[in-house]
Formats: structure tokens, C-alpha cells, sequence
């Protein structure tokens, strides 16, 4: 197998215009540097539309699992369309610098609702196929977020019984009073989709591979959870009985509760999987390969009961394993899949990842602590085998500058040792972490942006367990520079995972370019 790198980077950070990054002229722009810079994969966050409030609009909660971020519809698209003006959007004030999600959810939707009563959509036989194609999921999506504005973002297990509980007559009576509130739902998925495969279908070209996440639960405030309540552990009211999370470990003396329902993997068995098999193939197309939050959870999950204020009393019970993946392949066929195995690891987990065969994931950042002096921990580059996918870190890590920076001296002595680097400043010290990375025996490298800008913590993506601050960085305009590109570009060559193929031009068009020489000096 070729040996390969790629660049993490949330599509809200790119510096596009209006307040968030998004399917912009900077998309492209960052598409061709990837290219230029001879990578393979550009690795994104999920994609799906996010929740507003205390959960810092986390692409890991999201109001449905097939769903797009209607944020990330490029406004310049609309005002090209002449459904929105120029005028109209630069006088908003989205905020500068880093995503601000009050500010966003205040103005952003106003934008978008106007486009909308502008666009004439039911006429336009494109938007008329989209709905043909996209019914089994967008009706339910459509018709619940049209619901949480008639009931003012309130979550669904608050609302009337009637429609809480899907009553037929409930649902008829809804379609026919929020009818444009649906069909306006339904336009803001019709542009992301549009825009989006589109953003896919010119970086396929540029033979950049896109690299999606989907996390293994749905938010319970998700039209998912209210429109097929069969598939979760919910009572005969739609209440959960248990929710996901983690037990008690160094870091969480109560454990962590998500809140998440968990599935029913019984029925889910008993019906081929057939949500799941859906779910994976709205993925796939969205993306080339999946990367599959928390893939321990399908070998065991922790169950905690309902109701319950911490961890203490949850306990482990038994996934699906690989019959569920076998399910998928026979389906869908062979796809590209990074099983997200980070976190505690038991036998049993370490022999669905072998079965399943996916790569799993190594992060450097892991790898050290000052007690192991045999070197036994399996995130020491000299532990990996090749079939895994190598990190500096991931959304929920410090930069690698940061993590260098913060680190204690013992520790960082100990870093030092293993990367034969006595001398570096610290503030340096990043790039001999990246050849470390770029050099492992890993099949796929992938760097998050910030840590080839050598950013320190004030552009950390997440920190667990916090609010209010997550989710929101941003790349400054002009970051990219040719000297951040070389830098790539050496290590991708000297480590032998540069993509030829982004700067060579094929035959056909080899041969066409001297036909055209050859008849210009004629």
C-alpha cells in the first residue's frame, strides 16, 4: 500500500467571509494549495447541522445524522444566484477573527430564509429531483427542524404529546401549517448538498480525497431519535432507559455522561442493519473515506441508566461487532473506513479492529510518559504496525505547540531522549515532532493545520469537558504561505508520501499542451 500524508481541518475554519469558513472561493483556494503541496487527504469534522447553545455548536451533536450545516453555505453562491445581495451580507456583523455562534445564529439564518423566499425553488427541476432522491431521510429532518422553530428551539420531549409521539394526525395537521418552513428547510439542504458535492467533485479532481468523521451516537435532540424512536433504548413515552458515556478513569474520578441513546441492537440486528447501512451510505457520499468516533462502542458500550447524575452506576454491555460491519461490506461493498480506537483498549477491541481490518489510529502525542521506561506504549512510533493512521494530535488534543510548550520539564526530557533533539528551542521544537510523525511506518499521516503553522493553544479546536470556547477557531487569511508549504512538501518527499499524481499532468493533457506549443511558434 502507497504510503500517504493529509492535512485535519474543520470546514468552519477556513477564512471564508460572513463569520464561518464554508463552502467559499477559500475552500477551492485550499484545495489547490493541498495539491500544490502534494498531499492526499484533506480530513474534515462532521458535517452535519449543529445544535445551538450549551453544547457549543458541536459538530458531534448534530440535528441529524444525514443532514448537512446549512452555516456552511457559501453566501457568495447566493448573491452570484441573485437571491442575496452583496450590500445585504457585508452589512452583518458576523464578528472577526474566530467563529462566534451567538452572532452566526442571530443573523446567519435571517440570510439564508431571505435567499430563500427569493429562489422560486419549486420550479427548479434540480431541486425537484434532490427531493425525489432524498425523501427516505429529508422529510423527517425537514418537518423536525420547522417544528424546533415553532417551538423555539425547544428540544422534541418537551413538545405537545401529539406530535412528541408522531401522532398521524399531528403530523398531517404540521406539514400542512409549516409548509414553507419545511420547504425552506428542505432549500438550505438542497444548496448545501449542491455546493458541497460540487466543493468534493473539484478536489476528486485535484486527486485530494476527503476524509469525513461520524460519530457512532446521534444527539437525542435529533429528528433521528423523534422519528424512529424503535432503534434506541426509549421507553413507551420516547424517554431514554439508559444514555452513553464512559466509566470512571485518571482523568474523570465520576466518569462522563453523554447523554446520548443508546441503540437497540437487537432490532437494529433483526432488520439487516438496514439504518445503519443507510446511514454509511449517506456518508460515502459525502466523503471518500470515514473516520468512525468512538469505534470501541461497537464491540462493548457503557450503558448508564437514565437518570443518573454521574457514571458510577453504568456498566458494560455487548455491541454488534463485526456482524454488523460484515452487513455493511455486503451491501455496500469494500470502503474506506479509520476505526477511532483511542481511550482504554481491551483484547476484545483490539480483535474487531484485526477483523475488521480498517486502520486504526496512533497519536503522538500519547505516546510519552515519564514511567514507561521500557517503551511499551502502543503510541510510541516504534510499536505501530502500518495499517493505522498516524496523528500529532486530533480535535480534542492541545497543538503540538501548545502540548510542547505546557508540558513539564520531566516530561519534556523525556521527549526530547526519544526524538534525539537536545537543543531545539521549544518554540522549534514542533517540527522535529512532525518529522517524527511523517517518518513512522503508519500508512497514512495526517497533520492537523494548526500544528504545520506551529500555533500554540489559542488555536486548540476542543477541549473536552468545557463550553463556550470550543468549536470556534479560525485560520487567519495569508497563514498558508509558501514557506509552510515547503516545509510539507520536503517532509512528504523525504518520508515518501508525496502524491505525484496532484502535480502531474496526464497524457492526454501532456499532448494537448504541445499541440498547442508546437502551433503558437507556427
Amino acid at each position: 500500500m502507497n504510503r500517504s500524508a493529509g492535512i485535519l481541518m474543520s470546514v468552519t475554519s477556513l477564512p471564508s467571509k460572513y463569520g464561518i469558513g464554508c463552502f467559499s472561493k477559500e475552500a477551492y483556494d485550499f484545495v489547490d494549495w493541498l495539491a500544490s503541496a502534494g498531499q492526499t487527504y484533506w480530513q474534515i469534522l462532521p458535517l452535519g447541522p449543529t445544535s445551538y447553545g450549551g453544547a457549543d455548536d458541536s459538530p458531534y451533536q448534530a440535528f441529524s445524522a444525514f443532514a448537512g450545516n446549512p452555516y456552511m453555505i457559501c453566501l457568495e453562491d447566493l448573491i452570484e444566484e441573485g437571491v442575496l445581495t452583496k450590500e445585504e451580507c457585508d452589512a452583518v456583523d458576523f464578528g472577526s477573527g474566530n467563529v462566534d455562534f451567538d452572532k452566526l445564529h442571530e443573523h446567519r439564518w435571517a440570510l439564508l430564509r431571505k435567499a430563500y423566499e427569493r429562489s422560486n425553488i419549486s420550479q427548479d427541476p434540480e431541486y425537484q429531483k434532490f427531493l425525489e432522491e432524498n425523501n427516505w431521510w429529508l422529510s423527517d429532518y425537514a418537518l423536525y427542524m420547522a417544528l424546533k422553530g415553532r417551538f423555539k428551539d425547544a428540544g422534541w420531549t418537551t413538545w405537545p404529546e401529539d406530535i412528541r409521539l408522531r401522532y398521524w394526525y399531528a403530523l398531517d395537521y404540521y406539514r400542512r401549517e409549516l409548509y414553507f418552513d419545511i420547504e425552506y428547510q428542505q432549500y438550505m439542504q438542497f444548496k448545501f448538498f449542491q455546493q458541497w458535492l460540487k466543493l468534493k467533485e473539484y478536489a476528486n479532481g485535484k486527486h485530494i480525497q476527503i476524509v469525513g468523521d461520524i460519530p457512532i451516537y446521534v444527539s437525542p435532540d435529533s429528528s433521528d431519535v423523534w422519528a424512529h424512536p424503535e432503534l434506541f433504548q426509549l421507553d413507551e413515552n420516547n424517554t431514554p432507559t439508559a444514555v452513553a458515556g464512559c466509566p470512571p478513569d485518571a482523568f474523570s474520578a465520576d466518569g462522563q455522561m453523554w447523554g446520548n441513546p443508546l441503540y437497540r441492537w437487537d432490532y437494529h440486528k433483526a432488520t439487516g442493519y438496514e439504518w445503519w447501512i443507510s446511514r454509511l451510505y449517506q456518508s460515502f457520499r459525502l466523503y471518500d473515506a470515514v473516520r468512525i468516533d468512538h469505534f470501541r462502542g461497537f464491540d462493548e458500550y457503557f450503558s448508564i441508566p437514565h437518570g443518573s447524575k454521574t457514571a458510577l452506576n453504568g456498566h458494560w454491555e455487548q455491541g454488534p461487532g463485526m456482524d454488523l460491519f460484515n452487513a455493511v461490506v455486503r451491501k455496500l461493498g469494500d470502503k474506506q473506513f479509520i476505526a477511532e480506537d483511542l481511550g482504554h483498549m481491551t483484547d476484545t477491541v483490539r480483535k474487531l479492529v484485526r477483523d475488521s481490518g480498517f486502520p486504526n489510529m496512533k497519536v503522538i502525542q500519547f505516546a510519552f510518559d515519564v514511567n514507561d521506561i521500557g517503551g511499551a506504549n502502543d503510541y510510541l512510533p516504534h510499536n505501530y504496525g502500518t495499517n493505522c493512521v498516524v496523528y500529532t494530535g486530533t480535535h480534542d488534543n492541545e497543538t503540538t505547540s501548545g502540548w510542547l510548550e505546557d508540558m513539564s520539564p520531566e516530561l519534556l526530557k523525556t521527549v526530547r531522549t526519544y526524538l534525539r533533539d537536545e537543543h531545539t528551542p521549544v518554540k522549534e521544537l514542533y517540527h522535529t515532532v512532525l518529522a517524527e510523525t511523517m517518518a513512522t511506518c503508519a500508512r497514512i499521516c495526517i497533520i492537523p493545520i494548526q500544528d504545520y503553522l506551529g500555533l500554540d493553544n489559542t488555536a486548540r479546536m476542543n477541549q473536552p469537558g468545557t463550553v463556550k470556547k470550543n468549536w470556534r477557531w479560525r485560520m487567519a487569511a495569508g497563514s498558508l504561505t509558501d514557506e509552510v508549504r515547503d516545509e510539507i512538501i520536503m517532509l512528504s518527499k523525504r518520508y515518501n508520501r508525496f502524491n505525484w499524481a496532484t502535480i502531474e499532468k496526464k497524457e492526454p493533457e501532456k499532448k494537448a499542451d504541445e499541440a498547442e506549443t508546437a502551433a503558437e511558434e507556427a
